[in-house]
């Protein structure tokens, strides 16, 4: 069977916690192979729109398909690598013990996870540093685990909660040019960002603010949408101009 040409479908996704509506309405496409951004602040609900994409909440309406499986679908986990937004690892395991415990928990037996991790741990650029214990890490390096972790297993779909936090401006360039490599071999990038810099790298954004989603395009696009020269004045205008 082909691979779907469409990586991900959402259509009206909402959720609410209490009063706060984190997602109002949200629907988006996203094709095999494409770096897809959601570009808004914090608290404008990226996060969440992520954590419904890998099933780890409950949305309350609307339907999620990825990979051409609808969720929930358990099967379809073996194909996503997620990098939540504050690293989740275990601080008294060292670099290295990290990736190998994640590549053992995707099923890789021990000759492809100790092949997976040394080329996880080389993409991040952490080889050297794969005895050191994640407790005596830098934020930075701890990001750059949490990314290891995701990609150990090869997946066909990468989802990127603010990837390059604490990251230093010359490994962020490194990265984004390793994740535009990706994606010309076949690999789906979805990653959420408030960083301008970040945003032109995407192939396509989503320019999202109180749960919603306000337009959507290439950067050229939105910009000229919104009459201005710099994305994040296009932004500005495309917040005011919805309700």
């Amino acid at each position: 069977m082909s691979a779907p040409s469409v990586a991900v479908s959402v259509e009206g996704l909402t959720k609410a916690f209490g009063s706060i509506r984190a997602l109002d309405g949200v629907s988006l496409t996203v094709g095999a192979g494409e770096i897809y951004g959601l570009l808004g602040p914090n608290g404008a609900g990226k996060t969440t729109l992520i954590r419904s994409l890998v099933g780890l909440i409950t949305v309350d309406t609307g339907t999620v398909t990825v990979l051409g499986r609808r969720l929930p679908d358990r099967a379809v986990l073996a194909e996503i690598g997620y990098m939540p937004q504050s690293p989740a690892l275990y601080a008294d395991l060292t670099v290295e013990e990290n990736v190998r415990f994640f590549a053992a928990v995707h099923g890789l037996d021990r000759p492809a996870a100790a092949r997976s991790t040394a080329d996880a741990l080389e993409f991040v650029d952490l080889s050297p540093r794969r005895r050191s214990v994640v407790a005596t890490l830098s934020g930075g390096m701890r990001q750059r685990v949490s990314l290891a972790c995701a990609l150990v297993h090869r997946p066909r779909l990468l989802l990127l909660d603010e990837p390059t936090v604490g990251v230093d401006p010359q490994l962020r360039a490194e990265l984004w040019r390793r994740f535009t490599t990706m994606s010309g071999e076949g690999t789906t990038i979805i990653v959420s960002s408030h960083v301008m810099d970040e945003a032109e790298r995407c192939g396509r954004l989503g320019l999202v603010r109180f749960g919603r989603m306000l337009a959507e395009g290439t950067s050229a696009e939105l910009r000229r949408l919104a009459g201005v020269e710099r994305l994040e004045d296009a932004f500005l205008v495309l917040s005011e101009s919805r309700p």
